[in-house]
């Protein structure tokens, strides 16, 4: 068991961090009585959660061509209570000014009326911003006061809620007892928050504001998706709050997320991107400003089945579209009409884009006339790129601002339709979504067994995330005997409904692995090896 850890252990050393390792200032506003204005955080109204005067400075500074009144309009605007919308809709309505800024109109000096935006936080050049860390805010409520541990405020605006529970205490306890209530009882709070984080040291998790229990998810890894884990030092130690701090909290992170990595689902639900999610599209982000240097070949982004793909693609193609100038059209391919549908229905959902900036194109045909009208998203099956044999496929777009999404590559990626679509989108940037690595038979042996060692290693980091123990198996030096060992322990992960889904894309993926890799085994006088795994797979 770990030693014990107070909240108050805990509070200081995040702050101390975000001081030190990030340039954050830090604010401590407890005062014996509630009621006390002199607090340090300058607010009229212990009603009030926004910081005006640091939120004045950051706009006069951010926008010096814009006259003050219309600054003051602005900030109107952002402290509306909006008391009529409801929390997530008016969360909704605030992030839209926060991320696209604030429209208002004024007078030239010619006497001319002019529309502008007024930007509180400049996503392009995070060292622009005022980083704060309050501790020990009290806000008044519909039933008192409460007292938030942490919250960490950009420019004025409160963007993070940070919930600290002492490490004898279930973590779940900071979600009933603090979040739930606050969110009931001080609404204000969160009008403006982008993510909630909650900690007891022992564990730590994130989620947003509509976000039940079961969906706040861990922040374990900081730039790598196969970085081990080790959950009992973790747990031991009472770090996990480290996997945030330094893989979401740095400044430059911390606005990419806030800007690109939040989406509205249906006006009713508020998605954040996951651990995997952050780095994963980040990752695909950067290939994709290189997709010259690559020629167009952007890479695999890797997911395991149920853990939000079409919320990954959406990341992209929304940060792309955000960050790069360009007319660019996202062609999203997949091989089954469900899935098709439903990513389709995803993009729309989260207005990502509108029904008249997409296109389900029925044939080649209307796939080439969307292309020439520069709709921003195709959806299309593969099967639409069937051809007659013997015949030519002719080329639909030789655009070369053409992005290929090719969803579940396994299945589709290495079909002659595949080389179809190839053919039609000669000079598109190509990046695959799957869970299972690609395979081809042009593929050499070593290659092979790159793949297969990669996809055990990946296995056995999801086996590991389940307490599975497995650390001999990932020390192993021989994919062979790691191959047959892996086999032995993922029934403990099989025999588990709920960690099966998940489990299931390595077994396949390893499944489809070894039978490519079986004849180089045989060659290899492996024999004895094949059997003992044959023997372990049936088992």
């Amino acid at each position: 068991m770990p030693n014990f850890i107070s909240e108050d252990q805990i509070e200081q050393a995040l702050v101390q961090k975000l001081q030190h390792l990030h340039g954050f200032d830090a604010l401590d506003c407890y005062t014996e009585n509630a009621e006390d204005l002199n607090d340090g955080s300058g607010r009229a109204n212990k009603r009030d959660v926004i910081l005006v005067e640091r939120v004045r400075e950051a706009a006069i500074r951010l926008n010096p061509g814009i006259p003050s009144a219309a600054i003051e309009d602005a900030l109107d605007k952002l402290l509306d209570r909006r008391q009529a919308m409801t929390l997530i809709a008016a969360n909704r309505e605030i992030y839209g000014l926060l991320r696209d800024g604030i429209p208002v109109e004024f007078d030239n000096a010619q006497g001319v009326r002019q529309q502008e935006l007024v930007r509180l936080l400049d996503f392009n050049t995070p060292d622009n911003n005022r980083y704060l860390a309050v501790t020990q805010l009290w806000i008044k409520g519909e039933r008192g006061f409460r007292r938030p541990d942490v919250l960490l405020y950009v420019n004025g605006i409160p963007l993070v809620f940070i919930e600290l529970k002492n490490s004898n205490v279930k973590l779940r306890n900071a979600y009933d007892d603090n979040l739930t209530n606050y969110k009931a009882e001080i609404p204000q709070l969160f009008l403006t928050n982008a993510f909630c984080v909650l900690s007891n040291a022992i564990e730590t998790k994130v989620g947003s504001i509509t976000a039940e229990w079961e969906h706040f998810f861990n922040w374990l890894r900081a730039d790598d998706e196969k970085q081990k884990i080790d959950r009992k030092a973790i747990r031991e130690q009472g770090i996990s709050l480290e996997g945030v701090i330094v893989g979401l909290l740095p400044k430059q992170r911390l606005l990419d997320y806030v800007e690109n990595f939040i989406l509205y689902y249906k006006d009713s639900s508020k998605i954040i991107a996951q651990n995997h999610q952050f780095i994963g599209v980040n990752r695909a982000y950067a290939a994709f400003l290189k997709r010259e240097e690559l020629a167009g070949k952007l890479g695999v982004f890797w997911h395991t089945q149920g853990s939000g793909k079409s919320f990954s693609m959406i990341f992209y193609a929304r940060k792309i579209f955000r960050k790069q100038t360009g007319n660019f059209t996202f062609v999203v391919v997949t091989d089954r009409d469900d899935l098709d549908g439903q990513i389709y229905r995803n993009f729309l959902n989260t207005r990502t884009v509108s029904e008249a900036e997409a296109a389900q194109p029925k044939n080649s045909e209307e796939m080439r006339k969307f292309l020439g009208q520069n709709k921003r998203l195709v959806f299309t099956l593969i099967q639409k790129f069937r051809w007659d044999k013997g015949r030519e496929y002719p080329e639909l777009s030789g655009r070369n601002d053409i992005i290929v999404i090719v969803d579940e590559a396994h299945r589709t990626q290495y079909k002659s339709l595949a080389e179809n679509m190839r053919k039609g989108l000669p000079r598109a940037n190509y990046l695959a979504f799957t869970g299972t690595p690609l395979l081809g038979r042009e593929r050499k042996t070593n290659a092979w067994f790159r793949l297969l060692d990669d996809a055990i290693e990946q296995g056995l980091a999801f086996c590991h995330e389940k307490e599975v123990a497995l650390r001999e198996v990932l020390e192993s030096a021989d994919v062979f005997e790691k191959l047959g060992r892996f086999n032995v322990y993922a029934n403990a992960l099989l025999a588990n409904d709920e960690w099966r889904k998940g489990f299931n894309v390595y077994e396949n993926t390893i499944s489809s692995l070894y039978e490519a890799c079986k004849p180089e085994i045989m060659g290899r006088g492996k024999q004895s090896r094949v059997r003992e795994v044959a023997v372990c797979r049936r088992s």
